[in-house]
């Protein structure tokens, strides 16, 4: 009995392993998509796809004039408010002419009197020279030769030194002119300190800028993978952190040739960045120093054939999509892309406008 049962139960396990190598070499097929409501579907279709760089920056004024103190002086009267819109011409500031009047008098006085005293030298190097051809021995006549030789040499140096102080005084004179500044540009005048204007200024002294609020530039900075895809003229769609609602149209103005950042020997571990300088359309809510982000329009294709990217099959260099045969069912096909986005993908060949392709 016992020997009965060993032998059943030993059939049994033949049959299991056999039973488990014929599914292993006859493993089941998958089930084809027969209907549209077993598949995500996706139509083909007609339209433009395009291929972006994604930039992030500030916003910076394209045109500043810097304004500075023409000279050290106390300033006599301000004509403009921080922030006030003023025109070439404008009156700005003026500045104490007292010091500078009174430099000028005393260089004019000083030049007169050196004129005055070379003169006087001449004429007594003269009347020395009359009376010693008459009277003079031969070694006073030489002595006298001598003396004028160095009178000769004297006057030669006053005379370059009046030179220089009549080019001093032309300095005055201008920089006395210069004591009523005037705007040299148009455009919105910012005090370099808003809160307080100066009332003594130094000579070059940075007073502030004059800046041109309809001329607005996105500066941004793009890692080395992007930079050689960006090209001067390119499209930006420009948006502002502080209204994201907004959208602002720009174009690539310039791109850097050099990096502005990683290129230093204590910086190799960092990325290099180059700057583009991206300019912006004129818009009421633009001002400088806002933080903006932009995608710029590297590639662009139109009347193109474009399926979703997900429908996007890709096994070593060929892409394959799952495509509606009809009744639907859908077959596996090979197709030939061209521009790829995260979102669309143009289909160059293998598709046609119409077609519907399933989710692989």
């Amino acid at each position: 009995m016992k020997s009965k049962i060993k032998w059943i139960i030993f059939g049994i396990v033949i049959i299991a392993i056999s039973f488990g190598l014929f599914r292993l070499g006859n493993p089941s097929q998958p089930d084809m998509l027969e209907t549209e409501s077993e598949a995500i579907v996706f139509q083909v279709t007609k339209g433009t796809i395009s291929k972006t760089v994604e930039v992030k920056g500030k916003s910076l004024y394209e045109q500043e004039t810097l304004v500075y103190a023409p000279y050290s002086s106390e300033v006599s009267v301000w004509n403009v408010q921080d922030g006030q819109q003023v025109k070439a011409g404008d009156v700005l500031f003026k500045l104490n002419q007292s010091t500078v009047q009174n430099e000028i008098v005393q260089m004019e006085a000083k030049m007169h009197k050196a004129r005055l005293e070379a003169k006087l030298n001449d004429y007594l190097i003269q009347s020395d020279e009359d009376f010693n051809l008459l009277e003079a021995s031969e070694g006073e006549r030489k002595k006298s030769l001598v003396e004028r030789e160095v009178s000769k040499l004297n006057k030669e140096l006053r005379e370059v030194t009046i030179g220089i102080q009549e080019k001093e005084l032309q300095s005055k004179k201008e920089m006395l002119n210069s004591s009523i500044y005037r705007s040299p540009a148009k455009g919105i005048f910012l005090f370099d300190n808003p809160s307080k204007r100066p009332q003594m200024v130094g000579q070059n002294e940075y007073v502030g800028k004059i800046v041109d609020l309809s001329k607005l530039q996105f500066i941004a900075l793009v890692g080395e993978q992007d930079i050689f895809r960006i090209k001067e003229g390119m499209s930006v769609n420009v948006m502002m952190s502080a209204k994201k609602e907004l959208i602002i149209k720009g174009k690539v103005q310039s791109v850097s040739k050099f990096a502005k950042f990683g290129t230093d020997q204590n910086n190799l571990n960092q990325a290099a960045q180059f700057e583009v300088v991206i300019g912006l359309e004129s818009n009421e809510f633009l001002i400088a120093g806002l933080s903006l982000s932009g995608s710029i329009e590297t590639e662009k294709q139109e009347n193109a054939t474009i399926v979703p990217s997900i429908a996007i099959a890709r096994e070593k260099d060929k892409y394959f999509v799952m495509h509606d045969s009809g009744n639907g069912k859908y077959e596996r096909k090979e197709v030939k892309i061209g521009l790829e986005t995260p979102e669309q993908t143009e289909v160059l060949e293998g598709l046609k406008p119409g077609d519907q392709v399933a989710l692989p």
